[in-house]
């Protein structure tokens, strides 16, 4: 299958992700207002996309990020290893005392009708300060990469970080590798980084060289700025209004071949109804709906982004490929943490309709 892209059929390298590395503290059900004891997971949208890829779909990933020479860098480093993910850092000595850092995400699990609640300190991030020039793209490509990635959050981290994934995406189609975008847009990050109408130009100058864009409705609206469609949605789960606006979408960046996103109805913290939907090279297909019992909804959309792109890599019918996306981005909310530990059989199994029937 093609999908109106031209995917490298090999490379030194499947799949190459741009972002910043963070840790989250996870204190379970607890509020951190009364919180003991926390985990610690390791994550960033772009990262957790190349190590799904990497453990579960077993292919040669690596990331592209800042990384800060102190304990919770290393802490951080350890487990991209651990995930089977190659490094490429640009180094940064921590001062002993305000940084540079490695950013920390707060986010319970919420419970019930109580919903999850996520903040941050990116204080002095180290990711913040990547910039171009940093990473000697002709020397990452030179041994065949086929697929490249960033993502909106980072984009929008700085104004020297887009400029950046910009820089990569160039290099990327220079060198024949298939580029995605997933647009994740953030308004706070964005109101800090120059606001509504600074995050459309921005991201612009990043989507003129893309070829797959992830991101649901309000994405396409806030991060292309293009208006919604005169489309009342039935529920969560209607695709109508997301369809609806592929063709503003492709007006305005005719490259764009493929579209898609996850479909989430949220009726407590831990049931969902989940679903999925792409428009790839003109036709649209929907994944089917599957009801979830949720134990950590983070890193879900990362799993379907992962899965999704394992099938395009391997050339699935298009049906497949959303479905494959749609499976492990299911799987991922059973998890805890942000990335998978789910396998290619499980994932496959629940594409095809599997069960929760004990494996014997």
């Amino acid at each position: 299958m093609s999908y109106g892209l031209n995917v490298p059929k090999d490379g030194e390298l499947d799949f190459l992700a741009l972002g910043a590395l963070v840790h989250r503290l996870d204190p379970g059900i607890i509020p951190f207002r009364k919180a003991t004891e926390c985990k610690i997971h390791v994550s960033g949208g772009e990262f957790n996309v190349a190590a799904n890829l990497s453990d579960c779909f077993k292919a040669k990933t690596a990331i592209a990020s800042a990384m800060v020479n102190y304990p919770i860098g290393d802490l951080i480093a350890e487990r991209v290893r651990a995930m089977g993910v190659r490094p490429i850092y640009k180094h940064f000595e921590h001062n002993g005392a305000t940084g540079p850092n490695m950013a920390t995400v707060y986010s319970d699990r919420g419970a019930g009708v109580r919903p999850p609640v996520v903040f941050y300190n990116r204080a002095n991030e180290a990711g913040a300060m990547l910039k171009p020039g940093d990473f000697d793209w002709k020397a990452i490509f030179a041994g065949g990469v086929r697929w490249v990635h960033s993502g909106g959050i980072f984009a929008a981290l700085s104004a020297t970080t887009a400029p950046l994934v910009a820089e990569m995406m160039k290099a990327a189609k220079a060198a024949g590798a298939v580029t995605s975008f997933d647009l994740n847009f953030r308004e706070k990050l964005w109101k800090v980084s120059g606001g509504a109408d600074k995050a459309v130009e921005t991201i612009a100058k990043i989507v003129e060289h893309v070829d797959v864009l992830i991101g649901n409705e309000e994405d396409l609206q806030k991060g292309l700025g293009i208006a919604g469609p005169d489309v009342h949605a039935k529920s969560k789960l209607d695709p109508s209004v997301f369809f609806a606006m592929i063709d503003k979408v492709t007006k305005k960046h005719p490259q764009v071949k493929i579209v898609a996103t996850t479909l989430r109805e949220v009726h407590s913290t831990n049931r969902h109804s989940w679903s999925a939907v792409a428009w790839i090279d003109g036709k649209t297909y929907t994944a089917p709906t599957a009801e979830l019992d949720v134990v950590d909804r983070v890193g879900g959309g990362d799993g379907f982004g992962a899965g999704f792109i394992y099938g395009l890599l391997t050339g699935e019918e298009p049906e497949t490929a959303l479905k494959l996306g749609w499976a492990h981005g299911a799987l991922l909310t059973t998890f805890i943490g942000d990335t998978t530990m789910a396998t290619l059989e499980q994932v496959r199994a629940f594409a095809k309709g599997g069960s929760a029937r004990i494996q014997r």
